[in-house]
């Protein structure tokens, strides 16, 4: 398959200068490079292509036999060094590439390196906490900066010295097929700094295990599975740099009665036969601690529905409330002694079809069906 040409391929007229070409390079280099297009093997072939073209217009010899001969300049030996594909192993100066697309990703990485670790807890609250607010005490074990070099790692009239593995960057690099990788430096692991003589409490670590105690403020309205962030309360970093930062994660516990949907609350709540039937009060208990009267209508219903406004969850950082939606189950009076079927039978005996107007639904239909 006939290669396409290389101007072509960056997309520059064949008079253009140096300049030109690394400009039109390095925006086709950012727009196909597999960091930007992971998994498309379309865009990394594009790369590669953009990446040879480059390598060859770049240099004034290679590229004056490229315009000589063309792409048969670089096979069966032309071409100098480059050999059959005309492709060196630098990738058209990527080394620059990096460095300008993604300098500031590595700058922030060896930054992060330097900090603190962040830490994880959880806390198990009730619904009642989420509604009201609530504090909790927590105990944990962190990596707090050593008291007796303060953190240096170094023993008291010694100085940290420059790590020479990754001079001070706290990263080294390693080639990895067509890239290039950047890891914690295993010497000073990732600190820029080792101790040639080292603290005896903290072995040049510049950290000690250390307890402490912390007071968490869970605000009302939390959901399970909340996320609180404490800053800096995670593990100390290097010296100079800032410690980790401590993530509380919320777990509601399940509630007795109650089930939670945003700041919604519903609660079933069983309710005797005489007062579906003939309508009344229902004291309806609250997160509070208090209750509210809901009027029950007469010949209410299994399974219907009453919605009391401003009743359920606070709403987090918000004044407002959801909803209470409580839920009636009748319940069927059971173990009838001899004294009370004969009222039922004389109750029941005194009812008609237009009482039960569900069941008289039914029958009519059913019947018109099968006629």
């Amino acid at each position: 398959m006939a290669k396409t040409d290389f101007y072509e391929q960056l997309g520059v007229d064949r008079s253009a200068n140096a300049a030109e070409l690394k400009s039109a390079y390095r925006k086709l280099a950012k727009k196909y490079h597999p960091d930007v297009n992971p998994g498309d093997a379309a865009a990394e072939q594009k790369f590669k292509e953009v990446s040879e073209a480059y390598e060859v217009l770049k240099d004034d010899q290679s590229r004056a036999a490229y315009d000589q001969y063309g792409h048969a300049a670089f096979e069966n030996g032309r071409g100098g060094q480059r050999g059959g594909g005309g492709f060196s192993g630098d990738f058209g100066g990527m080394g620059d590439i990096f460095e300008e697309f993604f300098g500031g990703q590595r700058r922030q990485q060896r930054q992060q390196a330097r900090r603190g670790g962040d830490l994880r807890i959880e806390i198990e609250i009730t619904l009642e906490d989420a509604f009201n607010a609530t504090e909790k005490q927590i105990n944990l074990t962190r990596a707090g900066s050593c008291g007796t070099c303060k953190g240096s790692g170094a023993r008291d009239g010694s100085a940290p010295t420059t790590c020479g593995v990754c001079n001070g960057h706290g990263k080294v690099r390693a080639q990895q097929g067509f890239f290039m990788v950047e890891r914690a430096c295993h010497n000073c692991q990732g600190r820029g700094q080792v101790a040639q003589d080292p603290c005896g409490d903290c072995n040049g670590r510049g950290t000690t295990q250390q307890q402490r105690n912390l007071t968490v403020s869970v605000p009302a309205g939390v959901e399970d599975g909340t996320r609180i962030r404490l800053t800096g309360e995670g593990n100390a970093g290097g010296p100079g740099a800032t410690p980790g930062d401590l993530y509380v994660f919320v777990n509601v516990r399940p509630h007795a009665y109650l089930q939670r949907d945003g700041a919604d609350l519903l609660c079933a709540i069983p309710i005797a036969f005489d007062l579906a039937a003939r309508g009344g009060t229902l004291n309806v208990p609250l997160l509070n601690g208090k209750r509210v009267k809901l009027s029950i209508p007469s010949g209410a219903q299994s399974g219907q529905q009453f919605r009391l406004r401003g009743k359920g969850m606070p709403v987090l950082r918000s004044r407002s409330h959801g909803d209470l939606y409580v839920q009636i189950d009748v319940e069927v009076p059971s173990g009838l002694n001899k004294k009370q079927q004969a009222l039922l039978d004389a109750f029941t005996g005194s009812l008609d079809d237009n009482n039960y107007p569900d069941v008289k639904d039914f029958d009519t239909r059913s019947n018109k069906a099968n006629s």
